[in-house]
């Protein structure tokens, strides 16, 4: 045998990651998945940068087969619902953390939890109302988008994560947390798959602006509904610039894949109204 490599070898590379033009089996394909073949099959990237990251926050890669459903792209399991739902409550209860850090400094937040737990679960009803669209839409954006073009997709909490944040805030009040992930199989060309990390970012970003107009509006009315913006616009700041950072699982780095100049543009704009929600907010309200 020789060592060269058969010329008929290539018509077996399908994978849709490696290549910049989409496969031949999407030639023909439809957006809403009609035409495809039921059997999917899950593609992981190879390690990289962002092995030790994910390592970390608990994500585990899931090699076994994953059923797909083709109805609406509103479709929820009941597993998913009850993920979406342990990651809202644990961020919840790690922001109510963070905020004893800020009104209290001078003690451990677990200790002023434990001292006055009536505040704490105050807090934790606060951030539930303020803070948790913010995650729960990024995520949502994610799955519909990739249910629009056909693939599998259901949000998938990590334990490890979870649990890793709500200590670290315990002791901290720091929330550093990587609560889940919105897990998609399927067939995707890279566009697409540039346009299902996009959506998570671009939620954030229109809920920020609806915090804006709302600070614009109707601020310095009620000190109660000034805290409640606060929060609102300074998390959906926050997530849209954090995932469109281009390390790891981020969301940055999956659009940087699809489309450099689109990455800078959606990076700027993130990074834009985090600083303006840190510098000129406090003018406003």
């Amino acid at each position: 045998m020789t060592g060269e490599r058969d010329p008929r070898a290539h018509w077996l590379d399908d994978d849709p990651f490696d290549k910049r033009t989409s496969p031949g089996s999407h030639t023909k394909a439809r957006d809403d998945g009609n035409w495809r073949q039921p059997h999917i099959r899950v593609v992981h990237a190879t390690p990289g940068p962002g092995a030790p990251f994910v390592r970390i926050f608990g994500f585990e890669e899931q090699t076994r087969p994953i059923p797909v459903h083709t109805g609406s792209i509103w479709h929820f399991s009941k597993t998913e619902i009850t993920h979406l739902t342990r990651a809202t409550i644990v961020f919840a209860l790690a922001l109510a953390f963070f905020g004893f850090r800020v009104y209290e400094s001078g003690t451990t937040p677990i200790m002023s939890a434990l001292s006055r737990p009536g505040v704490y679960f105050q807090f934790s009803f606060f951030a539930l109302l303020s803070c948790a669209p913010g995650f729960l839409l990024h995520e949502i954006a994610h799955k519909i988008q990739a249910r629009k073009y056909g693939c599998w997709a259901e949000f998938r909490s990590s334990e490890g994560g979870l649990r890793f944040g709500l200590i670290l805030a315990a002791i901290t009040g720091l929330v550093l947390m990587a609560p889940g992930a919105v897990m998609v199989a399927g067939n995707t060309t890279r566009e697409q798959f540039g346009k299902i990390a996009l959506a998570g970012p671009v939620s954030n970003v229109v809920l920020w602006c609806i915090g804006l107009t709302a600070a614009v509006s109707i601020g310095g009315i009620n000190a109660i509904l000034d805290v409640f913006i606060f929060y609102w616009m300074n998390v959906n700041a926050l997530f849209a610039a954090f995932n469109m950072l281009p390390f790891g699982p981020l969301d940055g780095k999956k659009i940087r894949t699809w489309s450099i100049p689109i990455f800078w543009i959606w990076l700027i704009i993130c990074f834009s109204i985090l600083w303006f929600t840190w510098t000129q907010l406090s003018l406003i309200l």
